[in-house]
């Protein structure tokens, strides 16, 4: 695509970068067929293709953002499956990441939004704060029915919506060390994970030490930045990136690390970007890209080990690819392969390559489009007669629960179980209910 930016505006290595992006796409239209948007809406500009147009003429002129632009930008998921379509090696993620950052700085919002968003911003990174608020969430879930009838009120309603009953116990965070360790992993503690299902992280250390590996959490690690991120909030999330860096840094530094885990796929698909969001940082460079490179999905570190041999208790597993899996971090077969080789029978659904419409903060704050999403997914999902789904995202496990009739449970807790560990919780909840 032709661009005319000047050389002034390149001069701005976020513009320069962009404007690189946008040179790429050749107006092919194959990422028509995979946007989960434009499937949905029919409408080329709810497209990656129109979205890059749109983008290209406010970035360029530097247009104050329009209402129609920050709808069409707002209504992208990020779930990247368009990059996975693209001939041309367009890098949409960075393109729309740029975008979102600009229409931050130089677009007004509603108030009603500024201040979803800012709650959102200010509790979700946060642990203790995100268990408070789904505490409180207990008191509000009365008036969901009657929010969700006021266009404004409808991300609240779908936060009051997606609030659980009740809430486990919190997440192991001690360091659980093994005798002859085989090496050091650095374990992300995350931030909605660790409130939601913390049974994801006890099931990854039981496993991790099981096939001999230490699993430690890096002292003043916090969460990502992704979430904040991908609200345009650029500096917020570049903070996290910087103080995220330094604590693996020092542990690096300390004792070497075999790997940084993720079980989150959407929080590792930003962690793997952080040498390129601190690529002009003359602090973090290099500290960052050193970070990135260690960054793996659990997934993705089980298929390099030898794992002991599994029991896959003759059940079918239904496994949801996560869009942050397979569009960010293009990590397709190794959970399907493990959970097989595991003596699971693995079944895939209908239009796998679709989002579930969870996208971190999406189904709150684009609850219709999410809605519908959802329920897509769950009705290909259902339509396997699986026992169980499989997925290796928070947010996608809690989006495909809610609608699903069958547990959803993270892909590493069917191999904790298949290799001697105990039974995930869903799956024991089931089976008592089912008594």
């Amino acid at each position: 695509m032709q661009t005319s930016f000047t050389p002034a505006q390149l001069a701005d290595p976020a513009m320069a970068s962009s404007e690189g992006v946008i040179r790429k796409c050749v107006h092919c239209g194959f990422c028509t067929a995979t946007c989960p948007t434009y499937v949905l809406l029919g409408d080329e500009l709810d497209s990656p293709r129109g979205r890059i147009y749109m983008i290209k003429d406010m970035l360029e002129h530097e247009r104050a953002p329009s209402a129609e632009v920050v709808k069409h930008v707002d209504r992208c998921l990020s779930c990247l499956s368009c990059m996975t379509t693209c001939p041309s090696g367009v890098n949409y993620m960075h393109l729309v990441d740029h975008a979102r950052a600009y229409i931050h700085d130089h677009y007004r919002r509603p108030w009603h939004e500024r201040m979803l968003r800012g709650i959102l911003a200010w509790v979700l990174p946060y642990p203790g704060r995100f268990r408070l608020a789904l505490t409180a969430a207990k008191l509000g879930r009365p008036f969901a029915p009657l929010l969700g009838k006021v266009k404004a009120l409808k991300p609240l309603a779908a936060m009051l919506a997606l609030a659980p009953r009740d809430l486990p116990a919190p997440a192991p965070t001690r360091d659980s060390l093994v005798p002859g360790a085989k090496g050091r992993i650095a374990l992300l503690q995350g931030c909605a994970e660790p409130v939601l299902r913390p049974e994801f992280r006890a099931a990854t250390i039981r496993l991790l030490n099981r096939v001999g590996y230490d699993v430690i959490f890096a002292a003043g690690e916090g969460c990502c930045g992704a979430l904040v991120h991908h609200m345009g909030h650029e500096e917020d999330g570049l903070a996290a990136a910087r103080r995220n860096v330094d604590a693996w840094t020092r542990e690096i530094e300390a004792g070497g690390l075999a790997a940084i885990l993720v079980t989150a796929s959407g929080c590792g698909t930003t962690i793997k970007d952080y040498g390129f969001m601190l690529r002009d940082d003359p602090v973090y460079a290099e500290k960052a890209a050193r970070v990135s490179a260690l960054a793996k999905d659990v997934s993705e570190l089980l298929a390099e080990i030898e794992l002991p041999a599994g029991n896959g208790h003759g059940l079918t597993v239904a496994y949801h690819a996560a869009c942050s899996l397979q569009h960010g971090q293009r990590v397709t077969d190794a959970p399907k392969k493990l959970l097989a080789q595991a003596g699971f029978t693995v079944r895939t659904p209908a239009e796998a390559h679709l989002c579930c419409g969870s996208a971190g903060t999406y189904n709150i704050l684009q609850p219709e489009i999410a809605g519908q999403l959802g329920d897509r997914k769950a009705a290909n999902l259902a339509r396997l007669n699986a026992d169980v789904i499989a997925t290796g995202n928070i947010g996608c496990a809690m989006q495909i629960a809610s609608r699903a009739g069958v547990p959803v449970v993270h892909t590493v807790e069917l191999l904790d179980w298949a290799t001697g560990g105990p039974i995930p919780q869903q799956l024991s909840a089931q089976a008592r209910n089912d008594d």
